[in-house]
């Protein structure tokens, strides 16, 4: 699970992410498109963490008004988490599957 491997896979969704997303600072109408969306979707998680009943998440619990909250500071310190969580799996994964790949390619199985 810690291998280099892992951590280069890690290191290179993490730059993908950052990539997708500079183009919103200089197009805001970039955030309407399909990849905007996916960028969107680590930030607009945390109201579905609400939703299901995590507290704490959003400021006056959720309540205000006709506008939506913002996260509180655990909400976006839990927000960063699950996600670099969830993108450590994802690389621990691929470096797994393409690492058994290699590994059966150089000992001749097919």
């Amino acid at each position: 699970m810690l291998r280099l491997r892992t951590l280069k896979f890690f290191v290179a969704f993490i730059l993908a992410f950052i990539l997708l997303s500079l183009p919103a600072y200089v197009w805001p109408k970039y955030l309407d498109s399909f990849v905007g969306v996916v960028v969107l979707v680590p930030y607009l998680s945390i109201y579905l963490f609400h939703k299901i009943g995590i507290p704490g998440l959003l400021q006056n619990n959720g309540a205000c008004g006709w506008g939506w909250c913002a996260p509180t500071i655990f909400g976006w310190v839990f927000l960063w988490i699950f996600w670099l969580f969830v993108v450590w799996m994802m690389a621990w994964a691929l470096a797994s599957f393409t690492d058994n790949a290699n590994n059966e390619l150089r000992d001749g199985a097919v």
